[in-house]
């Protein structure tokens, strides 16, 4: 017999041979096979164990002391790095870098914190890179507590890190006066003498520029103001202005007590407590934080114990995802843990008190196209989603919603001043999104982000309660004058009936 090689004959074998090469080539043709199928499967075991080994990696226990570090240790503990967070984190979907999303930032706290020492110059460059928009707790499979781990982070690099010089004076600048509203009057004030000259500045001075709002300015509420309710009184509620909204936006707060006062909800404003802390503990400087939160806890308890407060209403939802956490800042203090649990537990954003009211009827035709923007610190902080969407339709606007309603615009506190090339990215982002709607109006619940869109956008920025005040009787926002608006249709109007059904309740998510 011969055997073929190749197109060549070769030499005739004897039949044991030949029944030995044919037993060799099957066993070589199995063996082939085998490991072919179990290449595939170590491949998957392998990436198992890696994946097991960064598990166990991030939940070994870090060397930490004290009750606010034990608690960081136990939410990096958390995390397993499912990764379900780089997909809706603005940092990460603009660098593509691992470090600049969730986990990543969790592995380099962890490392940090461990060390027990000041932090490398890039570690905190990527958690400064941080928005805080939590968009990562909203998306997460296994509910990392992030946002308390991102400032205990930062606290920890406000003790350890020697910042350089005019980035300590910046952040000292910014925390002394956006808190102060005496203070933030007489900054902008300058900032209106220097604005002609801001092309000849760069970096987060002209960021700084550009942002400051033109116009008149209002003095500091100093002395407390009750407004009563018109007919029946429904409720009492404490109204908190805010320290910067009090002094760059005070059409928002007389249109939300205008706004409360029509529909039977007396008002008090409190000359004390302007600023909730947020600012400050989103920077790191806690002390600062809890020494205004103290202020805003003791004022609304003196008037806890003159009368009768159902609620502490906030128009800027930022101030209400700190105000509504004031019973985990104060956690570890006995004496005010207990007061600061049940201003806690009163703070309402004004949607969602307005919600469970009958609105009055609008006084015209409302049905301009409106894009709703959802704040993060509504969308993901609070979870106040369905109650602005719903109060402005039975007002009878027509709302829109906009493309990527989870990313954050890039105002994020002082985020737009601090870093000015990333948000200036998120910001052109989402007045693309915006404009992408179609609509005529952008309204938002906080006014960090009516600001830093209405920088990128054609479209007028209003504030919820302005709307909702104009559509029931109140004057055309001043955001407003002088545009010409149309509404979608003729009479759309709806019916007193329909006005004074409550919107049903539920997720909109």
């Amino acid at each position: 017999m011969l055997l073929v090689a190749h197109g060549h004959e070769v030499a005739q074998l004897p039949q044991v041979h030949r029944i030995l090469h044919d037993l060799i080539f099957r066993s070589l043709r199995y063996l082939m096979h085998i490991f072919h199928m179990l290449k595939g499967r170590l491949t998957f075991v392998s990436s198992l164990i890696v994946q097991r080994s960064r598990r166990e990696t991030m939940q070994t226990d870090v060397t930490m002391k004290g009750a606010e570090l034990a608690e960081a240790n136990a939410i990096i503990k958390t995390c397993v790095h499912y990764g379900f967070c780089t997909n809706t984190c603005p940092t990460y979907v603009l660098l593509g870098d691992e470090n600049e999303s969730p986990r990543g930032r969790i592995d380099l706290i962890k490392d940090m914190l461990a060390s027990n020492a000041a932090p490398k110059k890039e570690t905190v460059q990527h958690l400064d890179n941080c928005l805080s928009c939590l968009s990562c707790m909203t998306t997460c499979a296994a509910k990392v507590d992030y946002a308390h781990l991102i400032d205990r982070a930062r606290v920890h690099i406000e003790k350890t890190y020697d910042r350089p010089l005019f980035d300590r004076f910046i952040r000292t600048a910014l925390a002394g006066i956006l808190p102060n509203p005496k203070a933030l009057t007489a900054a902008l004030w300058m900032a209106s003498l220097a604005q002609p000259l801001k092309h000849i500045f760069t970096g987060r001075l002209r960021a700084m520029l550009e942002l400051a709002p033109t116009g008149a300015r209002v003095a500091a509420v100093t002395k407390r103001q009750v407004f009563a309710a018109e007919g029946e009184r429904r409720s009492r509620v404490i109204l908190h202005l805010g320290c910067v909204q009090q002094v760059v936006a005070q059409h928002i707060n007389d249109a939300a007590i205008r706004l409360l006062t029509r529909h039977g909800v007396e008002v008090v404003t409190l000359g004390a407590g302007g600023c909730c802390g947020a600012l400050t503990l989103h920077m790191g400087k806690e002390d600062k934080a809890r020494a205004a939160a103290r202020q805003v806890i003791a004022a609304v308890q003196a008037e806890l114990e003159s009368d009768e407060v159902d609620a502490v209403v906030i128009t800027a939802s930022g101030c209400g995802t700190t105000v509504k956490d004031y019973g985990h800042l104060f956690a570890a203090d006995r004496q005010m843990s207990a007061a600061a649990t049940r201003v806690a537990g009163l703070t309402r954003d004004i949607s969602e008190l307005l919600h469970k009211l009958p609105l009055q009827p609008a006084t015209g035709n409302m049905a301009y196209r409106v894009a709703y923007h959802d704040a993060c610190s509504m969308l993901h902080g609070q979870k106040v989603i369905s109650q602005p969407r719903a109060l402005l339709k039975r007002a009878g606007f027509k709302v829109h919603d906009i493309p990527e309603r989870h990313f954050c615009c890039g105002s994020a506190g002082t985020y737009n001043m601090l870093q000015p090339e990333l948000a200036a990215r998120l910001g052109q982002r989402k007045a693309a999104n915006v404009g992408a709607t179609g609509a005529d109006i952008l309204c938002a619940g906080n006014l960090g982000c009516l600001t830093q869109i209405g920088h990128y956008s054609e479209l007028p920025a209003v504030h919820t309660v302005e709307l909702l005040d104009w559509a029931t009787g109140g004057p055309r926002p001043a955001a407003l004058r002088g545009r010409d608006l149309s509404p979608e249709t003729a009479d759309l109007t709806p019916s007193r009936e329909a006005a004074l059904t409550a919107a049903p309740e539920g997720a909109f998510w």
